[in-house]
Order: structure tokens, then sequence, then C-alpha cells
């Protein structure tokens, strides 16, 4: 095997060593190490094309390195680390590596709003309004300055309609990401993440004042919504985001390396972070922001939507947690019917861009007509994070599968996360 692969063992922390599997049928509470991946219906052989995949990545220069994780039935079949943490410092991949994971945070902060809606402090529907006066009266934009979009003359019509928390959950409120007007400084925020003391109550105010793309409920627009999301999980909760999250999923569900800001004592752990065009060598990241937000600037800002980092570890106990119908580790944190709902289409006729699927709340579901996610069973769900990393939850094959690394812009993130799920199932049995 090629000597900068590294095979990282199971970590004795997170996986059970010794003791039965879960007997058919039963929800596994924790992860479990095998001897014997046909056993749990995968050939050993073919599991090896996933270590040529991620390794020809760090071979090639393609990607710095890669973490992969995939379980079923609770039973680790796969999880391995590959390349380095470090370029210049030539520091090996680890499987406890710490990454970015951008938008994977969505599904997190809306789990936790869902805890709430099982404490019946809020209706689907309701407007959001009802809970964050400065959605009031919301506007859609017409027209502007193309040449002065800064400063320029815009127009503006009023919404037909007012946001819903479920058009937020679903992203079809309207709000994008990149905004023409986003350079205003009436309407200028922090795109993913800050080193500026902000806070998101007052950010969350200042998204609200920007008119929307579209009409409430009329279509799939990408963007700002689990932001607001994660602001109303504070005035629902009483606490900070980060104070709801962890009492509510994270420390429930066992996921001890997952923060929106790292501690000192784990902050060595985050990987370098960096870009890769098509035909250019990887470099360094030139954006501080990105690179340094977990560990660096003023820490007071957090966003459900992009904020979070993890550990590959961490985030398959989160999905273990939905595959299981909203428990893990010995802990309830939704209930089934409330995952069902998570992962059914919100979207109506609309699609997710291009790939032919639909949308639930906080995650993309497969379809059978997806262009996206090949071998994937219709029902399937699945996201990824800016920085290059994504899960997909099987539930007709009762498997997580996890793949991760931190580069961005990248110009082969579609080939580096679809590429790692077709090995995933090219091994099933």
């Amino acid at each position: 095997m090629h000597k900068t692969l590294y095979l990282c063992l199971l970590s004795s922390s997170l996986l059970a060593q010794s003791g039965p599997f879960p007997s058919t049928g039963a929800k596994p509470q924790q992860f479990y190490s095998t001897s014997s991946v046909a056993k749990q219906g995968f050939s050993a052989q073919r599991l090896q094309r996933i270590d040529s995949l991620l390794q020809g990545f760090v071979d090639k220069g393609i990607a710095p390195n890669a973490v992969a994780f995939v379980a079923r039935n609770g039973v680790v079949v796969h999880h391995k680390a590959y390349g380095y943490s470090n370029l210049a410092k030539r520091i090996p991949a680890r499987t406890s590596d710490i990454y970015r994971i951008a938008s994977q945070s969505k599904a997190i902060t809306t789990a936790t709003l869902l805890t709430l809606l099982e404490e019946q402090k809020f209706l689907l529907d309701d407007p959001i309004a009802k809970y964050i006066p400065a959605f009031k009266n919301p506007t859609v934009l017409v027209s502007y300055d193309k040449n002065d979009p800064a400063k320029g003359s815009y127009e503006t019509r009023p919404a037909k309609t007012g946001i819903t928390i479920r058009e937020l959950l679903s992203h079809s409120a309207g709000i994008p990401y990149e905004h023409p007007l986003e350079t205003r400084a009436e309407f200028k925020v922090p795109f993913f993440a800050s080193l500026e003391p902000d806070r998101l109550e007052d950010v969350v105010n200042k998204i609200a004042k920007r008119p929307l793309l579209k009409d409430p409920g009329d279509g799939f627009v990408y963007g700002l919504n689990t932001d607001i999301i994660g602001r109303l999980v504070e005035i629902l909760s009483g606490d900070p985001l980060d104070v709801a999250m962890r009492k509510r999923v994270l420390d429930p569900l066992g996921m001890k390396d997952t923060y929106f800001y790292l501690p000192a004592n784990k902050a060595a752990r985050l990987v370098e972070l960096y870009s890769k065009e098509a035909d250019g060598p990887l470099t360094v990241h030139t954006n501080d922001v990105y690179r340094k937000f977990a560990v660096a600037g003023g820490k007071t800002y957090f966003s459900g939507g992009a904020g979070l980092v993890s550990t590959v570890e961490d985030y398959a106990k989160f999905c273990q947690m939905l595959l299981n119908g909203g428990e893990f580790n010995g802990k309830h944190i939704l209930g089934r019917k409330t995952v069902e709902m998570m992962v059914r289409n919100q979207i109506g006729e609309g699609t997710v861009w291009d790939r032919q699927d639909k949308f639930g709340m906080g995650l993309q579901l497969i379809t059978s007509s997806s262009h996206y996610g090949d071998q994937a069973s219709p029902g399937s769900y699945t996201w990824g994070g800016m920085y290059c990393s994504e899960y997909t939850v099987d539930p007709t094959e009762n498997v997580i599968m996890l793949v991760f690394t931190n580069v961005h812009p990248y110009a082969h993130y579609s080939e580096f996360v679809r590429k790692f799920r077709m090995a995933v199932y090219q091994a099933m049995e």
C-alpha cells in the first residue's frame, strides 16, 4: 500500500471493540467495528477501490487529504484517512482531524429547531415575522442598476405573501446567498463566517431588509435561510444558538468535536484550507475568514447555515441518528414522525438546481430521476459543504457514508464526492 496512505484504527472511544452487534431490526446506539465486512454485505476486495480512489486524488495533487466513513447497520466497514492535513508541514491526515463542514451545518441547525417544534413552540406555517418582526412586509427585487449595484437605484414590489418557517427550512423563501445588492452598506452581512464581533440577531435583521429574489414559495432559492432558523432557535429556546445546539443535539449524541469555535486544546486538529483550480496546484486559501474563523477573531457569530466544524466520526453519529428515526447513543433527539417529515419533499414540483432532486428540511432528497445521486436508492438524502465535505444516508440499504476534505474553490468537488459514493455502492454485494 502507498506509503502516504494512513489507515487509522477505529477509535476505541467511539467504536465498540467488543460486545454483540445490534440484533436484526435493532437501532444501533453506537458504532461497532468488524473483522468481516462480508457479514455486512460488502466485498473487502471491492472496498479497496475507495483506497485507490482517495489516495489517487492525493497522489495526483487533486486533494490534500481525505477522510472517509462508511457504516451499515451501525457496523463500520470503512474508516480511513489519506494524505496530509497540512501539505507544507507534511502532517499525516488522521481520522480525528477536524474539518470545516459549511452547509452540513444546516441539517444540525434544522434538527435543533425541530426539537422545539416537538415542544409545540411554533407551527411550520407560522410567518417568521411573528417571531422576528423585521421580516414584516417583505419585498421582491424587480430591477437594479447593474453598472453600480452598490450605490445605484433599484426597484422593488411587495411580496405576494409573507415568509413562513417551512419556506425557510426548505429554501423556498426567495432568500439567496449571492444577492445583487449585497455590497450596499444597509444589506452587507457575513457571507458564511466572520472574524468580526458580529451577532446573529443583528445579521438576521439586516437579511430581513434585503429584497427577495422570488416570492415566498415560488421555487428553490438556496441561501441564508438556515441562519434565520438559527436565530429562531435562540428566540424560542432562550439560549444562544451554540448553547441550544449543544444541549439539544450535540451532547446527547456524543458529538464532542463539533463546534462553531474550537477550544484552544483542539485548534491544532483543524486541517488547513486549500484552493484548487482545474489545472493549477493546490494552494493555501487566501481568504483568512474562511481559513481562520473557527480559531480566531471575534468568535461571536453563530452561522447555523455554514458555521460548524466537525470530524467525520461526529457527523456520522448525526447521520445514524436520522437513519435510526431520531435516536442514537441511547438518546431520543427527534420523534420518528418528525424525521420522516424532515426527509419528505417540501418544494413541490421544484427541483434542486439541475439535479432533478427534491429538498426536505435542511437536506436534499435523491429521486428516481436524479442526475446527482447515481446509484443511491431513491429516498436517500444527502448534502455537502462548500469546502468539500458530504454525507449520504440510504435508508433502503441501511447505510451511511461520508467523505471530507477542505478545498475551496474546488474544480473537482463533484468528482471527489460522487466518485466516492460510487465506490461505496459498487462494493455492496
